[in-house]
């Protein structure tokens, strides 16, 4: 149930952390992949890996709160591999952190949208193409951060990936009757470059936070992306997944 054979999947944020580890495990269960991120050294290297264990690649680089990117991107995605059926609009940002007074409006504009704005437009570009193929699975990566619990510190990131959640619901309504399934995933805290801790102590402090005592790797939760994408979760929509460790419920 978790193989994607002949299934098109577009994942942006790819070049490294959640999105890389999605993209390799989306192409070893048979998926063609589009891979997408800023950084085209890195997006590069990335393709390479999954090129060289067999998979059918093509890499985009590009921003993706650009309007003409996100079109782009779903173009690539039809003219190389005849469509599209899975997208994982996996790009975050944390951006300015500290009281809200403090912030600049400049950075929670970018923190908003980085994290929301660029998918409604990777949406508004994906969702049409998934049509054509009579079905879709649309991912967006949210956070725990502003659903579950409230962290100082994080106005504008909570504020942007909580919007994920009801851009989910509202998307899975609309679309569903038309065989489009969209889910928010929420990981906790994962081992990426995103994940930056200045001493060990720091990092077990986070990893203390969950219930599990650790953080995840990549690839642990590229596996909930898969159950997503794939017709393990045929009945699944409008939800917000968490994988978060049980940081959540966590309290000692």
């Amino acid at each position: 149930m978790f193989d994607l054979n002949g299934k098109v999947a577009i994942v942006t944020g790819a070049s490294s952390g959640i999105g890389k580890a999605t993209a390799r495990l989306f192409a070893q269960q048979g998926a063609s992949v589009v891979l997408a991120a800023r950084r085209p050294v890195e997006l590069d290297l990335a393709a390479s890996e999954i090129a060289a264990a067999g998979g059918e690649v093509r890499t985009l680089a590009g921003d993706v709160k650009d309007e003409a990117f996100a079109r782009a991107l779903v173009k690539l995605a039809v003219d190389e591999f005849g469509g599209l059926d899975i997208a994982f609009n996996n790009v975050g940002l944390v951006g300015e952190m500290g009281p809200i007074t403090g912030i600049s409006l400049e950075n929670w504009t970018d923190a908003l949208e980085t994290n929301l704005t660029s998918a409604f437009l990777g949406a508004k570009y994906q969702i049409p193409a998934m049509l054509k193929r009579g079905a879709g699975s649309l991912i967006f990566t949210s956070t725990f951060v502003g659903h579950t619990v409230g962290m100082p510190g994080m106005a504008a990131y909570a504020s942007g990936k909580a919007g994920l959640i009801g851009l989910t619901q509202v998307l899975a309504a609309e679309y569903g009757p038309q065989g489009i399934r969209v889910n928010a995933l929420l990981p906790g805290g994962t081992d990426t470059p995103m994940a930056t801790f200045k001493t060990a102590d720091e990092r077990a402090f986070v990893e203390g936070l969950h219930a599990l005592k650790r953080i995840a790797q990549p690839e642990e939760i590229a596996h909930s992306a898969l159950y997503l994408a794939s017709e393990a979760s045929s009945f699944t929509t409008g939800t917000a997944l968490l994988a978060d460790g049980g940081v959540s419920i966590n309290r000692l």
